[in-house]
């Protein structure tokens, strides 16, 4: 028998829950991993096509394992959050290397590799398992903190054991897959940050509607004010191709392809000169955009040059951007608007 809130949600769910997202025909545990991984910090209307894509592209863990990591970034440009593209493609390789290329089938085990936390392991089990393991998504953290009316920021260690300890306790013993999708599509169709109460099958016992503030759970971060930064970015042309280099594996845009970044106070001109073995012409200012992250806000200045001598261009970590090989480089959404302004521009 199921208990009063997992058996409400669950007929909720068989009425008026997603069935029939991608990821779900079929629901392998390969096909949730990438799902699950590609919805943390984004919608799934957003994640759909890059997923269907990520399919095409990467059908299961060998391929995926076998694909440079250029490919994966290129596949995953514009999702953001590089470093889930970057652990996806290493655990796939631990997973073709050490587990005969099947996903492991405890929460235990997929813990283990880069990149899979709790929660998706539980995901990964449950959904396309149905084994009961608990999950604790942005999505089921904000129903289970209204419901209960539970107190302070998730991201505090107390609160989040709390909702842990909750996730567990309602977690349904025969249908836990279904329980845990529906407890996900409840808290992104209904219990959403302006939840619809009228629509929701727990506002009978529901704590914070019952005080009448609903959507002050769960209580968010004290918001901080963004720092900002500023880098130069080279637009260097040469033979109507743009120089491109590889950014660092760690950090933001890590492992990704950008516009060779120099700081403010050095002459564009030596630097070039010192560090690519580039002859350029003075850089004239080409319009600057902003992009933002989740810890700050940045100010892109590009400077634009001709390249009018090559001397020592031999390094692997560098190419020349053509726009008939677009689809080549794993490029940072800035970066493309960048490219795609030149491209308009010749």
């Amino acid at each position: 028998m199921e208990k009063p809130l997992t058996e409400r949600v669950l007929n909720w769910f068989d009425q008026y829950g997603r069935h029939d997202l991608p990821w779900q025909r079929p629901a392998t545990p390969y096909r949730v991993w990438i799902s699950e991984v590609m919805l943390q910090q984004t919608q799934v209307a957003t994640v759909i096509p890059y997923f269907n894509r990520f399919m095409a592209e990467f059908p299961n863990v060998e391929q995926l394992a076998q694909a440079s990591i250029d490919t994966v970034l290129a596949h995953w440009a514009g999702l953001g959050y590089y470093a889930r593209a970057r652990n996806l493609h290493a655990a796939a390789q631990i997973i073709a290397d050490q587990h005969n290329g099947t996903l492991p089938k405890t929460v235990e085990a997929l813990i283990a590799l880069p990149g899979i936390g709790r929660s998706t392991a539980g995901a990964i089990v449950s959904l396309a398992g149905n084994q009961p393991a608990p999950i604790l998504d942005g999505n089921v953290k904000r129903v289970l903190a209204r419901f209960h009316a539970v107190a302070g920021w998730p991201g505090r260690s107390a609160v989040a054991a709390e909702l842990w300890q909750l996730s567990e306790q309602h977690l349904s013993t025969t249908r836990p897959g279904a329980f845990n999708q529906a407890m996900m599509d409840l808290g992104a169709t209904v219990c959403t940050r302006q939840p619809n109460c009228e629509r929701c099958p727990l506002n009978e016992d529901c704590l914070a509607l019952r005080a009448g503030n609903p959507a002050a759970y769960p209580e968010r971060r004290a918001p901080r004010v963004k720092p900002e930064r500023e880098v130069n970015l080279l637009m260097l042309e040469r033979d109507q191709r743009l120089l491109l280099v590889r950014r660092p594996p760690t950090g933001i845009w890590g492992g990704l392809w950008s516009l060779p970044e120099v700081e403010g106070a050095i002459n564009p001109v030596e630097w070039a000169r010192k560090k690519l073995g580039l002859t350029i012409t003075t850089p004239q200012p080409a319009p600057t955009l902003s992009h933002e992250f989740t810890h700050f806000r940045l100010t892109i200045k590009p400077l634009a040059a001709r390249v009018t001598e090559c001397h020592t261009m031999a390094d692997a970590e560098y190419d020349w951007y053509v726009p008939e090989r677009k689809t080549a480089w794993g490029l940072p959404a800035p970066i493309q608007r960048i490219l795609t302004q030149w491209e308009q521009s010749q």
